[in-house]
């Protein structure tokens, strides 16, 4: 089946704003409309198009015409934007990815839907990355690295080759993970920070080398007890 080129955008906020720029000067799609969930839904439109309610999306943009594409940051260590995937996905609508074109991205590494790779990112060799994943720009991801699902990257990070980066985790503006480690799922990596050992799922880790706080990652973004 052929994917729609138009585009519902999920999300009003500043990321979404970023990714109506980029898909419409590069990438294949039309944007269309944004949605937001109905509780949070507090304009009519955001750049001359119409900002609709997620709980009515299939009448005014059904998933037969429409692709969508969740725009949603960290907010609650990723949970929010995993929460909205999952849902978009469910209900039957085809889910972008965008990939810069000023990325370097090796011809055997894979993405998944729902990721936004920005510009001057470098994927190299067998890189995986997993779907609902945001590298923002000047990211450097060594080969055969696995980047899992929902994670968020800042910028000018570098991990290095053979690393496994869990699930729903956040790494800092330039952070460095050396050759062959773990990022525990749910993990922060602070800014500036340098990784010379496995690390716990569910820590905040920072420094050089990075060790863990007291304080966890649940609790650093506000993680709901039913989400961690």
């Amino acid at each position: 089946m052929t994917t729609p080129r138009k585009l519902v955008l999920i999300g009003a906020g500043e990321f979404a704003e970023i990714a109506y720029e980029y898909f419409t000067h590069d990438s294949p799609y039309e944007v269309v409309a944004f949605a937001v969930e109905d509780r949070f839904r507090d304009a009519p439109s955001l750049f001359d198009l119409p900002i609709v309610s997620v709980e009515d999306l299939e009448r005014t943009h059904p998933p037969d015409d429409h692709a969508a594409f969740v725009a949603i940051t960290n907010t609650q260590l990723n949970r929010v934007r995993a929460r909205l995937y999952a849902a978009t996905r469910d209900r039957g609508y085809p889910i972008a990815k965008y990939v810069s074109s000023r990325a370097f991205v090796w011809r055997n590494v894979e993405i998944g839907e729902n990721s936004f790779v920005f510009e001057h990112n470098v994927l190299q060799y067998h890189v995986k990355v997993g779907n609902d994943v945001v590298l923002w720009s000047g990211n450097h991801v060594g080969h055969r690295t696995v980047i899992r699902d929902h994670v968020f990257m800042t910028s000018h990070a570098v991990i290095s080759g053979y690393c496994d980066v869990g699930e729903s985790s956040f790494i800092g503006v330039n952070a460095c993970v050396g050759d062959h480690l773990t990022i525990g799922r749910d993990c922060t990596v602070g800014m500036g920070s340098v990784v010379v050992r496995d690390t716990e799922p569910g820590k905040v880790y920072v420094g050089n080398p990075a060790k863990p706080l007291e304080k966890s990652s649940y609790d650093t973004w506000k993680v709901p007890e039913a989400l961690r």
